[in-house]
């Protein structure tokens, strides 16, 4: 009871949040009649919505955990990843958005894999197509759930002292309640209110770690100081190649992400996509450049600290950085940050799971019964998962943007603005990229390259190289 008594913001806040959630899982179970109306909201959506939607999608406890904490170790270079994030955010919008959006209407694509086969018609070929990118994507779901569930149980267990079994446990129930019943419009509605809920979470978060710092004009006090001088230094705590390598792995999956990509499918016309660029840069520009900085500026505040990843718990929980009543919306800004994440990464997997594998094989199963018990099969298999994860939550997330990145980037972006391809040139694109990948890891080079360069660049020549010198199997042109 003294718990709840101190704590009691927070505990009526998180039952005002649940019971939310929960009429919007009401709400958006009555719009999911059909499979267009569960899996993208009947493509009815306005930019505003779509535009949090996506920021919200995209931050998670990674960013306001792993990435807010990581510039205490590597400094402002750790900054790079930001700009590339809200850089890519608005090349995703510009490049991707238009192309794909219209390409989906006509196409009546529901899911990435959906989109490319319809593409890339050729008829072997596109149901191979189909196939494999149906498997990348569930496969890179599913060890991005892990690492989701593993910042949502860390968040429970760290602030509010709840068995980490039990806070994943917690976290799976909620999720899966509003997202298997509700589909996309439960998700969008519900990451409209958690996206502003991130948006001050971060700026209160950078006020008072600043505050508690000195003030914001402080950093060259460290800059000055030999113990702290690297943190201003471009290759002192990794190299550049590494870095850029990881910040590239990290951003663009902002335009090769199938949760991200959805977005777009979701978009009722053409003036929305003009709408949705200016919500989405701006809020995760906001996010970005109040978090990434944190880990700086704890160098006033904590010595000695060795995992980054308790940087940010370690100020919530300090009564001298953030007065309790600030801490408790902090702490539910972040799990609000985690689910926001977990929802529309189960959505895209069980979508996927139904549309482009399990209906290839039974055209006549059930869309939106067959994909609610998906959402809560993927649910409960990542969270046994996150019980002994295969790694941290940076590394893990960071892998599958590079996965997708390799195995995605030449098949949407040259796939949306080129006239030539073939299914043909997008599976060996895949093949190359995911070989490339996994095998530069083994190489002498891969602690000075990140292996998502080399395996960007043998994706995108092999797409190349095959479409020049094959049959173009693409579809026509839309409008």
């Amino acid at each position: 009871m003294s718990w709840v008594a101190e704590h009691w913001v927070l505990v009526g806040l998180f039952a005002v949040y649940t019971t939310f959630l929960l009429r919007n899982a009401a709400t958006g179970g009555a719009q999911a009649r059909d499979a267009s109306g569960y899996f993208v909201g009947g493509r009815k959506l306005g930019g505003v919505a779509v535009g949090i939607s996506f920021f919200a999608t995209f931050a998670s406890t990674n960013s306001y955990v792993g990435h807010a904490g990581k510039s205490y170790a590597w400094g402002l270079p750790w900054l790079t990843l930001a700009v590339l994030i809200v850089l890519f955010t608005w090349l995703s919008w510009r490049a991707v958005a238009p192309r794909m959006r219209a390409l989906a209407a006509d196409f009546d694509a529901l899911t990435l894999p959906d989109l490319l086969a319809l593409r890339f018609p050729h008829a072997n070929g596109g149901n191979l197509l189909r196939v494999l990118a149906g498997v990348v994507v569930v496969f890179c779901s599913v060890l991005y759930l892990v690492a989701i569930f593993k910042g949502a149980g860390n968040v429970f267990e760290l602030f509010l002292d709840v068995p980490y079994e039990t806070a994943v446990g917690i976290t799976l129930l909620i999720v899966v309640a509003y997202t298997a019943i509700g589909g996309f419009v439960s998700v969008v509605r519900t990451d409209v209110v958690q996206g502003v809920m991130m948006v001050v979470g971060s700026i209160a978060m950078f006020y008072f770690v600043t505050r508690a710092a000195g003030g914001v004009t402080r950093l060259p006090e460290l800059a000055e100081s030999p113990e702290t001088a690297s943190l201003f230094q471009f290759g002192a705590a990794v190299p550049f190649a590494v870095l850029l390598g990881m910040s590239l792995s990290g951003a663009m999956k902002l335009l090769v992400d199938p949760r991200q990509l959805s977005r777009f499918f979701a978009l009722r016309d053409a003036h929305q996509v003009n709408v949705g660029v200016w919500v989405a840069v701006v809020g995760i520009a906001l996010i970005q450049f109040c978090l990434f900085p944190i880990g700086v500026y704890a160098h006033f505040l904590l010595q000695g600290v060795t995992d980054t990843d308790r940087v940010v718990p370690m100020l919530i929980t300090d009564p001298a950085v953030f007065p309790p009543v600030v801490a408790d919306f902090l702490i539910l800004a972040i799990i609000a940050a985690a689910m926001s994440s977990m929802d529309s990464v189960l959505l895209v997997a069980a979508s996927v799971l139904y549309r482009d594998l399990a209906a290839v094989v039974r055209p006549s199963l059930p869309a939106v019964r067959f994909t609610r018990m998906a959402v809560v099969g993927f649910a409960v298999l990542s969270a046994l998962l996150a019980l002994d994860p295969p790694g941290g939550i940076v590394e893990i997330t960071l892998f599958s943007g590079s996965l997708y990145a390799a195995c995605f980037f030449p098949a949407v972006l040259l796939g949306l603005h080129w006239r030539r391809g073939s299914a043909a040139a997008v599976i060996v694109s895949m093949l190359v990229g995911v070989t490339v990948l996994l095998g530069w890891q083994a190489t002498p080079w891969q602690a000075t390259l990140h292996e998502v360069f080399p395996a960007l660049v043998a994706s995108v020549v092999a797409y190349v190289v095959v479409a020049l010198f094959s049959p173009s199997d693409a579809s026509a042109e839309t409008a």
